[in-house]
């Protein structure tokens, strides 16, 4: 199977939704406790919100794989995200409810770490690298828009209730302050709460891949999944909620390819 889907397109504007997959080799599976198997941690469905991109022009790649193989927003070295904060591994060991994903004596090694990067990791970021090259000749000027998102209440990484729209740019790192203000303009806007580089700054793509001064700009979308789903299993999505809160990541959207070609 294929490691991730991808919409090619030509406007200056890469999404990218790394932990939408919930495929799982049997080999892996096998190991596996329950929970590991219900790749609860998933970004259910956020990848649908953005079904605009093809109308567009913008390009779109969405891992088939779970995070519970292999976490594509963490570095290939295992660095933690999050120093002196709870974080989960390159290869996750524990759900965000601290359950075991394997049974005992099946964590994988080294080995398999490194396998799982060559096999999982590495295609789609070299995707992504080459797409943002190519856009960046295109325009010499290129977004990489980082979808994600996550259960409003998720103790092990913040207290309480998360805002709906969790803007992050590495603190400032990954992308002109100007384009941050345009994106969060449109938040201020709507009727979610929102907020700027809070407890999620942005993950390794957002980081590692924004570089402002090279004309490569980089934002992180947490979405908290209230917002468009049912939170608990199965994880269904709701159509009349998503139908609510698409329009305003559209806008965003569109106001950040705006910023690229006007500005």
């Amino acid at each position: 199977m294929a490691v991730y889907d991808f919409l090619e397109g030509t406007a200056p504007l890469l999404i990218s939704c790394p932990h939408v997959g919930t495929a799982v080799p049997e080999e892996i599976a096998g190991r596996m406790t329950s929970e590991g198997r219900s790749v609860a941690d998933t970004d259910w469905n956020v990848h649908r919100l953005y079904d605009f991109a093809a109308e567009l022009g913008v390009s779109l790649i969405a891992a088939r794989y779970a995070r519970y193989v292999i976490d594509l927003n963490r570095s290939p070295d295992g660095q933690a995200l999050y120093p002196g904060a709870s974080n989960t591994e390159l290869c996750p060991t524990t759900t965000f409810e601290e359950r075991p994903i394997y049974r005992d004596g099946e964590v994988p090694d080294q080995a398999e770490i490194a396998e799982r990067r060559r096999l999982y990791w590495q295609p789609y970021h070299d995707k992504i690298a080459a797409t943002l090259a190519t856009l960046k000749g295109l325009h010499g000027r290129v977004l990489l828009w980082d979808g994600h998102s996550i259960q409003s209440q998720v103790p092990r990484f913040f207290e309480g209730s998360l805002p709906d729209f969790n803007i992050g740019t590495g603190g400032g790192t990954a992308a002109d302050p100007a384009l941050t203000g345009k994106i969060a303009e449109v938040a201020e806007k709507s009727p979610y709460s929102h907020v700027v580089d809070g407890r999620f700054k942005g993950g390794y793509i957002t980081r590692n891949y924004g570089k402002p001064a090279e004309g490569i700009h980089a934002i992180q979308l947490e979405l908290s999944q209230i917002t468009y789903m049912y939170e608990g299993a199965p994880f269904g999505f709701r159509e009349e909620l998503a139908d609510e809160v698409r329009p305003v990541i559209r806008a965003m959207i569109e106001a950040a390819l705006d910023w690229a070609r006007n500005s």
